[in-house]
């Protein structure tokens, strides 16, 4: 199969690339840079150049494809809503790709949606926005999941917050560091609420089981561990940089971990269940506590 991948040469993004590769597929990467297009080229896989804003790219790669595997996405923290926005237009471009083809589209999307729209309960694969729900994916989310209705087999890959590994530059690296900063590794209340977890290298293995065979509509959740409470996240960063571990209250939240804040304090715990039933998807890389303890987040 010949999959055009986006976000192909970030942290999850190489992973999928070589996942895909190793398991004999051919490989065509959305290149924004030279930089970008050199890695890819070194990879093995084939080169497209554009960006997200950049839909006729978009579109002719998605339509030269046998699938799409759509992992980037701007995290521009400080307007969300327009990354939501140009996301939901990438959905969207691929869809007309690819509309009455039967051929595959992964989207990515986050299990920290469920946090919304199924407060305080496990979040399974069964739990979806209801109608005129919002969110900086929701949009991409039901656009995806409609786009089954005519003819793409699509499916949406909700990623854990933490997906952790060699090279991660995601929520783990920086609690890290604003724990350097601010001498103190915490959590909000009593640390008890739960973060899931997955490996990139599990979730690589995912998006390319989702590619070959998830079937349409179909919802699945990159979570290799359901949840892990946030104090013993905080705990080995305490530990292993030999700062204090301390709680603090809501309100002091925002002032401690900044843009993180909203994200810190959420119970997010995420089951996998149906996904390893549909796909026989079996996490097998280390798992969030012990990848931590190995050390290399802490590495200078």
């Amino acid at each position: 199969m010949r999959v055009f991948v986006t976000g192909a040469t970030g942290f999850i993004g190489t992973a999928v690339v070589r996942e895909l590769l190793d398991a004999g597929h051919e490989v065509v990467g959305l290149a924004r840079s030279d930089t970008a297009a050199a890695a890819l080229t070194d990879s093995g896989a084939e080169v497209q150049r554009g960006s997200l804003d950049d839909l006729d790219s978009l579109h002719d790669g998605a339509a030269a494809a046998d699938g799409v595997i759509h992992l980037a996405f701007s995290h521009d923290f400080s307007d969300y809503v327009a990354a939501g926005k140009q996301d939901l237009r990438a959905v969207e471009t691929f869809g007309a790709a690819l509309e009455g083809s039967g051929k595959p589209l992964v989207v990515t999307s986050g299990t920290l949606m469920l946090t919304m729209i199924a407060p305080g309960r496990l979040g399974t694969e069964e739990v979806v926005p209801d109608a005129g729900a919002t969110g900086p994916r929701v949009a991409s989310e039901s656009a995806a999941i409609a786009l089954a209705g005519r003819g793409v087999r699509t499916s949406v890959v909700r990623l854990s917050p933490s997906v952790h590994g060699k090279g991660d530059k995601g929520f783990v690296p920086r609690l890290i560091d604003i724990a350097r900063e601010k001498g103190v590794s915490a959590y909000v209340g009593d640390g008890s609420n739960r973060w899931p977890a997955v490996h990139r290298l599990d979730a690589a293995r995912l998006f390319r089981l989702a590619a070959e065979a998830a079937p349409a509509g179909s919802i699945l959740h990159g979570a290799g561990e359901e949840g892990v409470p946030f104090r013993d996240i905080a705990e080995v960063i305490g530990r292993r940089l030999d700062v204090p571990v301390a709680g603090i209250a809501a309100e002091d939240a925002a002032e401690h971990f900044g843009f993180l804040s909203a994200a810190v304090p959420l119970d997010n715990p995420t089951s996998s269940a149906l996904t390893r039933k549909r796909l026989g998807w079996d996490p097998v890389q280390p798992a969030l506590i012990p990848d931590l303890e190995e050390g290399h987040y802490f590495d200078d």
